[in-house]
């Protein structure tokens, strides 16, 4: 998977915050994400690593066993 450093740096940032949002991180609420970082959520959609929801209002991110793999590569548990 060739993801773009941008796309890298967007998905450890949320990685890290999961451990916040009982694995499931919010768009936007701890992790800065700006109209420009749609393609790179699209990318990491595309890449099977995360997934998202909307519901009330708000994006939920949920990161597939993929993803879940990509994070621990990079140190990162999400539970």
């Amino acid at each position: 998977m060739n993801l773009t450093p941008r796309s890298l740096e967007i998905f450890l940032a949320y990685a890290k915050d999961a451990c916040n949002w009982s694995g499931t991180p919010c768009l936007g609420a701890n992790v800065p994400f700006s109209k420009e970082d749609r393609g790179n959520l699209t990318q990491l959609k595309r890449a099977g690593l995360v997934t998202t929801e909307k519901s009330d209002g708000l994006e939920w991110m949920t990161f597939t066993l993929e993803g879940r793999k990509l994070a621990a590569k990079h140190g990162v548990e999400i539970s």
